[in-house]
C-alpha cells in the first residue's frame, strides 16, 4: 500500500473544488503560477523496497528535496508490475504534480497513464527514449559509467588471481553499461584479467546473488563486482574483495568493499522539480544528469582501503577523474550484454 495513504482520501469532489478555486484565482487576475514557490506534490512508485540500491538513491534525493521544503513526498514500494498502472493513476487523481518511478517492465502502461494526465509530469527510469507524442513523460537512467570505470581501475590493481566475478540483475542497458565500463577500467591496469559474468534474473534476491558469487569464487575469482545485494556477503564470508555499485556499503563490509561507484540522483530530480515549478517540463532524456561532470556520479572514498590501494593507481584514478570532468576523456557507453572471458 502507498505510504502516507491519507493523500488518497482526497475525493474527486474535493479535487474538482480545488481546481475550481484555482481557476477563480486565475480569472481574478492572479496567475496560478504564482503558487509555484509552494512545495509541489511528488509521488513515487517503486517495484522494490526503498532499501534496494537503485531505488534508494531516488528515495534519498526525494527526501532531501522534501527536507529543503521544495516538495511534499509520498511513495509506494514493492508495487507489482500488474498493479503499477493503478497506483500511478491514484497518485495522479490525488493531485500529485510529479510522479517518479521505474517502468522497465511496464513501459506501455506507464506511458498510457501519462497520456491520460497531461497536466502531470512523469519522470521514469526507462531503457527507452522520450516520445514527443507523450510530452509530459521524461526518462532517466543511471548513467554512472564514469564512476564504474574508475572503480574498475582500482579493481584491476587489487586482484591477484586476475579473475573477477560479476553478478548482475538482468542484462539490460543500465546494468550492461556499468559492467562494461568497469571491465574497461580493469583492463587499463590488468589487461590479462578474466571475467566471470552472471545474471540472477531478479532486482532483489540477495540469497541467489550470494550463491552465484560463491560459484564464481569457486571458479577462481578473488574479487567480485557487486551489482546486486548479496554479493558482498559472499565475498566477506570467503575473504575475497568486492567492488560496490550505486551505494557505498564499505561501512558494512570494512575489510571487503574496496571502492564503489556511486549514483547521485539529486541533479536529475532537482532539474525536474525546477521544470515543473517553471511550467516548462517536457519529454526529455534526463540521463545526462547522472554523468560525473553533472555531479550525478562519483567514486566513493577508499576509506579503509586508502592505504592498501597503490599510490600510482590512486594517481591514475585522480588523473582520469579530472579528464572525465573537463571533457578531455569520455568513458564509452556500451549497452551490449557483457560476456564471460
Amino acid at each position: 500500500m502507498p505510504r502516507n495513504s491519507n493523500d488518497f482520501g482526497l475525493s474527486r469532489r474535493t479535487l474538482i473544488k480545488a481546481a475550481g478555486a484555482s481557476a477563480a484565482v486565475a480569472v481574478a487576475g492572479m496567475p496560478v503560477r504564482l503558487f509555484a514557490a509552494d512545495p509541489i506534490k511528488v509521488a513515487a512508485v517503486y517495484t522494490v523496497p526503498v532499501e534496494q540500491q537503485w531505488v534508494s538513491r531516488i528515495h534519498k534525493a526525494a527526501n532531501a528535496a522534501k527536507d529543503r521544503g521544495d516538495i511534499e513526498y509520498v511513495y509506494s514500494e514493492n508495487t507489482a508490475n500488474n498493479d503499477y498502472e493503478r497506483v500511478m493513476r491514484e497518485y495522479a487523481e490525488a493531485g500529485h504534480k510529479l510522479i517518479l518511478g521505474e517502468v522497465f517492465g511496464v513501459e506501455d502502461a506507464a506511458r498510457a497513464v501519462a497520456k491520460d494526465y497531461p497536466d502531470v509530469a512523469f519522470l521514469m527510469g526507462s531503457s527507452f527514449k522520450p516520445d514527443a507524442a507523450v510530452p509530459n513523460f521524461s526518462v532517466f537512467d543511471n548513467y554512472i559509467q564514469d564512476a564504474s570505470y574508475l572503480s574498475g581501475i582500482v579493481a584491476g590493481a587489487m586482484t591477484k588471481s586476475k579473475n573477477i566475478g560479476m553478478v548482475g540483475g538482468y542484462p539490460i542497458p543500465e546494468v550492461n553499461r556499468l559492467m562494461n565500463a568497469f571491465m574497461a577500467g580493469v583492463k587499463e591496469v590488468a589487461p590479462d584479467t578474466k571475467f566471470q559474468v552472471a545474471f540472477i534474473g531478479s532486482w532483489f534476491d540477495p540469497p541467489k546473488a550470494k550463491e552465484t558469487a560463491f560459484a564464481q569464487i569457486d571458479g577462481g575469482a578473488d574479487l567480485l563486482y557487486a551489482e546486486r545485494f548479496g554479493v558482498s556477503d559472499a565475498a566477506k564470508e570467503k575473504k575475497v574483495l568486492a567492488i560496490g555499485n550505486v551505494i557505498d556499503t564499505q561501512a558494512d563490509y570494512p575489510e571487503t568493499v574496496v571502492a564503489s561507484a556511486l549514483w547521485h540522483f539529486e541533479p536529475t530530480l532537482d532539474k525536474a522539480i525546477a521544470e515543473v515549478k517553471a511550467g516548462t517540463f517536457k519529454a526529455d532524456d534526463y540521463g545526462v544528469y547522472s554523468f560525473m561532470k553533472a555531479g550525478g556520479s562519483s567514486l566513493a572514498p577508499l576509506g579503509t582501503f586508502e592505504g592498501k590501494v597503490p599510490d600510482d593507481v590512486k594517481a591514475k584514478v585522480a588523473e582520469k577523474e579530472k579528464a572525465i570532468k573537463d571533457g578531455s576523456f569520455t568513458v564509452e557507453i556500451n549497452d551490449a550484454e557483457p560476456k564471460s572471458s
